[in-house]
């Protein structure tokens, strides 16, 4: 369907993170406390998320999770659209300006809720998601890894479309991310979301800071 090679990490001068996971993973924490500690070192770090990291990409979040039913098809191709306006109108110009780029959720989230959790089919996801951004690639994507039972607890009674499906999704769902990550380690870290999350920030900021000496 869409033919080419896999997306390797960006060439800009910039650095690109991204944290996936499931739903109660405590993402956002991670991305607080990531930021906080790059902005304490000198780093000028742009902070985004998918889907809505733009002002068309909150149009698409609000009706895809906050809408009535979208078709599972349907749903795959408006987070498509998401990430291809969002990389080209903030993410790629960010990089190009030497920035540190951090986003809650990329294309790892679509092949794991749409191809796994949907049943659509991951390689086909995957082929989907890697056109609509072009080829780029996050240096590091932190995977926090968390049951079904756990997230479902720490979310608790407020839940959008994807959130309020079953366990077996969210199973699925879970899965997928740990395949991905399978497939790519030195690209990945997975971390037990059940950490205290000051552990957490521990490893992903020894990772980090890993890949920035790397680079001076």
């Amino acid at each position: 369907m869409f033919g080419g090679e896999p997306p390797r990490a960006s060439t800009a001068p910039g650095l690109f993170l991204c944290f996936e996971g499931g739903d109660g993973a405590g993402k956002s924490t991670q991305v607080l406390l990531l930021t906080e500690a790059l902005e304490e070192r000198g780093r000028d770090v742009v902070v985004t998320r998918q889907p809505g990291g733009t002002p068309l990409g909150a149009q698409i979040r609000e009706l895809v999770l906050h809408g009535g039913h979208v078709s599972p098809r349907a749903e795959a191709l408006l987070f498509a659209a998401d990430k291809a306006h969002h990389v080209d109108e903030l993410i790629r110009p960010a990089l190009a300006e030497a920035r540190v780029v951090i986003t809650d959720r990329y294309t790892d989230s679509s092949i794991a809720y749409q191809g796994a959790g949907r049943d659509l089919g991951a390689d086909e996801i995957r082929q989907l998601q890697h056109w609509a951004v072009g080829g780029l690639f996050p240096d590091l994507t932190v995977v926090l890894d968390v049951s079904p039972e756990v997230g479902r607890a720490r979310r608790g009674e407020v839940h959008d479309r994807l959130e309020s499906e079953g366990d077996a999704f969210h199973a699925a769902v879970r899965q997928g991310f740990l395949d991905l990550a399978a497939r790519d380690p030195e690209r990945y870290l997975v971390i037990d979301a059940g950490l205290p999350p000051r552990d957490i920030h521990e490893q992903v900021l020894d990772a980090v800071q890993a890949l920035l000496g790397a680079r001076a």
